[in-house]
């Protein structure tokens, strides 16, 4: 029976610090306790556990322009988060986990604020038939977690530009995002901000749980528990080594003739590459194979492996340019 309620904020908006809070959470809630964590990140998609990064985002896009791609506990899909957003986690013992309950004060504040929403599927809420939250779901050692987004006024030309699949041929094995028509809360409430879906969401836990929440004691948390939690989630073996193996494939002619690139992909490392060209020089597209290979599949190291190889004519040079011009066409 629960009979304490806690809200918990994240002090910033870096992700891989946020989601090491949330798994920080999860490890210190007691038999009793709920807790409602309410987070935001900046500029960031995160897939989800069996996510293949490269079919959900525009993985080098995203960093290029100085956002993060992040890989969360759970499951579910693909979703873009910047400060127009605002995350939510109910973290409770299994006794005590209730989703059709947790909805309910997501329902309940935003219904407060004057909209109309409904729970829709499996693990959407939505208004007007557009989804505005997204929820996924994750248990472990009889501990368990349910959260979600609330999209308030996010940016959907960067939700569009990041959400999208990479120009070459992806073939892979992994749980693909299933994409919905959403909707921002202040496109049907004009003024709603993050701050009053905020309140009003502190508001309905106390209503739905029949308490007063209180503050999260931090002192509960370990400054080494969390700060290991970052680095797994910040690290590229959690982000990137943990996608399925795949292959990745990208053609092109140019005027010294066409080039087909193929790529394996394992553990977020070339595993193996192979170039088909009808080029007229026989030796440059072996040294590029193997130039790739063990690299990280990012369109950084392959450009520059590419471009560090010794040319040794005009035509090797523009070989050199050419393919790095497709890598970042495709890649980017």
């Amino acid at each position: 029976m629960l009979n304490t309620l806690y809200i918990a904020t994240a002090s910033g908006t870096n992700p891989y610090a946020n989601l090491a809070l949330e798994e920080a959470l999860l490890n210190a809630v007691l038999p009793g306790e709920c807790i409602l964590y309410l987070w935001q990140n900046q500029n960031t998609v995160v897939i989800g556990r069996n996510q293949n990064s490269r079919r959900e985002c525009r993985v080098e896009a995203l960093e290029r322009d100085g956002g993060f791609l992040a890989r969360r506990l759970s499951g579910g899909g693909a979703v873009f988060h910047d400060l127009g957003n605002l995350n939510f986690t109910f973290l409770v013992h299994r006794e005590d986990y209730s989703v059709p309950r947790q909805l309910d004060v997501i329902l309940r504040a935003v219904q407060a604020l004057g909209i109309q929403a409904e729970k829709s599927g499996r693990n959407d809420l939505t208004a007007g038939g557009r989804k505005f939250s997204g929820n996924a779901f994750y248990s472990s050692g009889g501990r368990c977690y349910h959260h979600g987004t609330i999209l308030i006024d996010v940016d959907a030309e960067k939700m569009s530009h990041y959400l999208h699949v990479s120009a070459g041929k992806l073939q892979f094995k992994g749980v693909p995002s299933v994409r919905s028509r959403v909707v921002n809360l202040v496109e049907l409430v004009p003024g709603i901000t993050v701050e009053t879906v905020r309140q009003a969401l502190t508001a309905a836990f106390g209503e739905v749980y029949h308490g007063t929440p209180l503050p999260f004691p931090t002192e509960r948390l370990a400054g080494e528990e969390l700060r290991r939690l970052e680095e797994k989630f910040a690290s590229w073996e959690w982000r990137m080594g943990k996608e399925a193996d795949f292959t990745y494939a990208l053609s092109r002619r140019f005027f010294w003739g066409e080039i087909t690139i193929q790529f394996h992909v394992s553990a977020g490392r070339v595993e193996e590459a192979a170039v088909y060209t009808d080029a007229m020089d026989v030796f440059y597209a072996q040294r590029v194979q193997q130039a790739w290979k063990g690299l990280p599949f990012t369109c950084g190291s392959l450009c520059a492996a590419v471009k560090a190889l010794p040319m040794e004519d005009q035509e090797q040079a523009q070989m050199s340019r050419d393919i790095r011009s497709l890598l970042e066409e495709c890649m980017l």
